[in-house]
């Protein structure tokens, strides 16, 4: 029987970065992006190389080159096969026998790149959920994001943390609490979904042309291993943005997610640095302040995510992206209704 799985696109609503720092996080499973992998039933196992993000032939040196930079040298296809070989020793260790049914693995997405919306993660969460489906295997759903991003930290050697995982694996708005004590426990945090239909009215700003070509990198993790108050209080302050988002939002309080989306975003300018964030990133928070919109980043760069009240001031910050460039949509909340 062929299987196809979608995991969607998502967005940090408030509190990120600290879901790496033991702290708490909402996130918000988008329906807008989604990555998508078919499973179908074959005597041997293999996988397919998506026609547009896997290429093997180009029109020019220049384009080899420049497809590289933008997707690694294998693509999405090295997600796949990562992931396939961490779900079978995930069983082995876990005494879960797999039948010897083989099959071919295929993937698209729409999310985009390079703007933050956790489109790998989605790639390997599908994967993982068809895998679960063709072996009819069950994985404790707390447990899951850590499965995930063991993927990309162990096999990809890819620096990540768990929130982008774990919305990936509930769907919907969860509320994460990431405190180490929970982690030295039981290994994972603590996940609360909530109701998405709490959630304001929501768009996504985002780079038309993304680069990682010139970044500056940020030496906030290393200062935050290193004890660095400024650093640690500024991550606590991330997690406190997160529980009175909370409370604002179950309170019908839009007023109060607002602020705390633009103080969340200006505590991560202060402790970032205008030079690690960039002009394009900054330019597209302030185009949403302008138009009284607040604002902040949906992951770690590239798009922003900002609240609307009306059909008059959306139409105003589309025409005010638009002039400037970059691209807007309206965010659809998984679960909350509507396409």
């Amino acid at each position: 029987m062929e299987i196809t799985t979608s995991a969607y696109a998502r967005i940090g609503f408030m509190g990120n970065p600290s879901d790496g720092y033991f702290g708490r996080t909402i996130s918000c499973a988008i329906t807008n992006f989604a990555a998508t992998v078919t499973l179908k039933p074959q005597s041997n196992v293999a996988v397919e190389p998506h026609p547009i993000h896997d290429p093997s032939e180009f029109e020019s040196l220049y384009s080899l080159a420049n497809t590289v930079s933008r997707n690694g040298y294998a693509g999405g296809v090295r997600l796949l096969i990562s992931a396939c070989k961490k779900f079978h020793e995930y069983c082995g260790v876990n005494k879960i026998a797999l039948h010897d049914r083989g099959f071919a693995l295929s993937y698209d997405t729409t999310i985009p790149r390079q703007v933050g919306l956790a489109g790998s993660s989605a790639i390997i969460t599908a994967t993982i959920e068809t895998l679960k489906q063709h072996y009819d295997v069950e994985v404790p759903r707390p447990k899951q994001p850590n499965l995930v991003l063991s993927v990309e930290e162990e096999e990809l050697d890819i620096r990540a943390g768990l929130q982008d995982r774990v919305i990936q694996t509930y769907g919907g708005v969860v509320y994460m609490d990431f405190a180490k004590e929970l982690f030295d426990e039981r290994g994972y945090g603590e996940y609360e979904p909530m109701d998405p239909l709490l959630m304001p009215g929501l768009f996504l700003a985002y780079l038309s042309h993304p680069s990682d070509s010139g970044k500056i990198h940020s030496d906030v993790r290393a200062r935050w291993h290193e004890g660095d108050v400024e650093v640690i209080n500024a991550m606590t302050g991330f997690a406190d943005f997160a529980s009175e988002a909370r409370k604002s939002l179950e309170a019908g309080d839009i007023d109060g997610v607002g602020g705390l989306m633009n103080a969340n975003f200006d505590l991560r300018r202060r402790i970032f640095g205008d030079a690690v964030i960039g002009p394009s990133n900054l330019e597209m928070v302030e185009i949403a302040r302008s138009l009284d919109a607040p604002a902040k980043f949906s992951g770690s760069g590239g798009a922003v995510v900002g609240m609307y009240r009306s059909d008059e001031q959306l139409s105003r910050l589309r025409g005010a992206y638009a002039d400037r460039g970059y691209n807007l949509t309206i965010l659809c909340i998984d679960g909350a209704g509507g396409d």
